[in-house]
């Protein structure tokens, strides 16, 4: 199924990696996020298409979307899901008539997507039925790169975001997914370190006018929210699927259920959208038992399963008709204390912390409540964040990340070495008993990741710099060489050579330096204050 997808759209994209070892620096490139909504897993029709240009620094340069008219009579499909109506397609432009301003968007850029497979696959289809070829536009599939870099429990554009710190973003709109996409590459950039394995190489794009004026329509908030929403983000994706299409459908599933609710039409629709994309009857009822099955296990994993946790459970299962998943399982509270964990950082580690407590069994806040027993943060956060105090006042234990590391269980006592600490004077909580705050007084050092690997660290020699330079130094000699010669009177072949060979030297002398300084945080060409 795999080889079908990229057979699909080998024409339209070639797949650039983007890999924590990558050799060649992507701080220089240019990028833009794609993400359409469509009417099916597939076959389906694109009815929204969003674009979003922006700089490895995180930095917007232009955005576009609009609601994608697929033709008359044609059924929006999921609406529960993307929230698109019939009538909204009727007032909405043809897809050929909005690929100008796609296209010059996309112009100069390496092309990211989520789900790259099956954007890919859409966008070609689409193309197909327009009749326009396009030259292969190099892409960068961004679950790939975050596979790489990170490990989650699912790699779902909500999970992905929630263990990255984007907050907020997430809604039914395709420009709302490609900002989020936008915001994980320039992260998985900037603060992972991830480079290009080989450099990608960028066509030049035809130009189309626009046929007519987009129809964007307005953010809609994504419901969901309580333990099942944290279940979701929670549950592990199966290894035994068997294709692209199969991942699709549970992704579906889980977006269907994280919203505590799931309906009988969206049951209904889900079997719709399973039979049109060939998915049979068994194949459908074993994703749903082990769905269900991965629910109760998140459910199990830290000794508590409420009266509330039970309910929900039960719904979801009747809805799927999984219910003897649930055979044997009873509410039980054992007095056990819930560690709900909230992470504050823009570091990498901050991120792996966020991704090990999604990845264990404990559960990770989207923001301070009540309900939160560890505030964690790094050395990015100032000490006058007001949410430290506020923890410490709900009764919370605030600890760096080194610490939190051993007091979550996630390392042991002694396998990191200790930083120095200062120790608050106890609190007393309105809401909960005397705790001890613990607070960094210098940064902390990095903990093991999953892999037993560190995080990424951007360093480089200062040999390489200087190396960098010395080609830029070269290249611009032999250029000014070249402009002499021309001026005495030199062949145009031999001048024109000889112009390419001092590019050729500037430019990898660029991308040397350019490496060389990046982990202190400034260009190349950058003086000091």
């Amino acid at each position: 199924m795999k080889e079908k997808v990229w057979a699909c759209m080998s024409g339209l994209i070639e797949l650039v990696a983007l890999q924590p070892r990558g050799s060649f620096p992507a701080l220089p490139v240019e990028f833009t996020a794609l993400e359409v909504k469509t009417t099916g897993l597939r076959p389906g029709r694109v009815i929204e298409l969003a674009a979003v240009r922006f700089r490895s620094d995180g930095q917007v340069a232009a955005e576009f979307s609009s609601v994608i008219n697929p033709g008359p009579g044609i059924s929006p499909g999921w609406e529960w899901a993307h929230g698109v109506a019939r009538g909204e397609l009727d007032r909405a432009p043809a897809f050929g008539s909005m690929l100008g301003p796609v296209l010059d968007l996309c112009r100069g850029s390496v092309i990211v997507a989520h789900e790259l497979p099956s954007v890919g696959e859409f966008l070609s289809a689409e193309l197909a039925r327009a009749g326009v070829r396009l030259p292969t536009l190099p892409g960068v599939s961004v679950k790939g790169s975050l596979k790489a870099a990170i490990r989650l429990p699912n790699y779902r554009l909500g999970t992905v975001a929630h263990a990255f710190g984007v907050e907020g973003l997430v809604s039914q709109s395709a420009l709302s997914s490609a900002r989020v996409t936008a915001r994980v590459v320039s992260l998985l950039i900037g603060v992972h370190g991830l480079a290009f394995v080989t450099p990608p190489r960028i066509p030049a794009l035809p130009r189309y006018a626009a046929g007519g004026s987009p129809l964007v329509r307005a953010m809609i908030p994504a419901s969901g929210g309580g333990w099942m929403a944290e279940a979701v983000e929670r549950v592990p994706t199966d290894p035994a699927l068997a294709g692209a299409v199969d991942q699709a459908y549970l992704d579906l599933l889980a977006a269907a259920v994280g919203d505590q609710h799931i309906s009988s039409d969206e049951t209904w629709s889900l079997a719709a959208l399973a039979a049109e994309a060939g998915l049979s009857d068994e194949v459908v009822r074993s994703l749903h038992a082990n769905f269900v099955s991965a629910l109760r296990s998140v459910a199990e994993s830290d000794g508590v399963v409420t009266d509330a946790e039970m309910r929900e459970l039960s719904q979801v299962a009747k809805a799927l008709q999984a219910e003897d998943v649930l055979v044997g399982l009873r509410p039980a509270k054992d007095g056990h204390e819930v560690v709900r964990v909230l992470v504050l950082g823009a570091s990498a580690q901050a991120d792996e912390m966020r991704a090990r407590v999604l990845d264990g069994n404990m559960r990770l806040a989207k923001k301070l409540t009540a309900s939160v027993t560890h505030l964690v943060h790094d050395a990015t956060v100032p000490p006058d964040e007001p949410r430290l105090k506020r923890a410490i006042e709900l009764g919370a234990d605030v600890l760096d990340l080194e610490t939190a590391a051993v007091a979550l269980g996630l390392v042991e006592a002694g396998t990191t070495p200790a930083p120095a600490t200062a120790v608050l004077p106890p609190v007393v909580s309105q809401s909960g008993p005397r705790r001890t705050n613990v607070m960094p007084s210098q940064p902390h050092a990095m903990f093991p990741s999953h892999s037993g690997r560190q995080t990424p660290l951007r360093t480089q020699s200062t040999g390489v710099l200087v190396l960098g330079r010395l080609m830029m130094a070269l290249g611009l000699l032999v250029m000014f060489i070249v402009v002499v010669a021309m001026f005495g009177g030199s062949p145009l072949g031999a001048g024109i050579l000889g112009a390419a060979i001092g590019l050729a030297f500037l430019l990898c002398g660029w991308l040397v330096a350019e490496e060389g300084q990046r982990s202190r945080g400034r260009k190349p060409f950058a003086t000091s204050s």
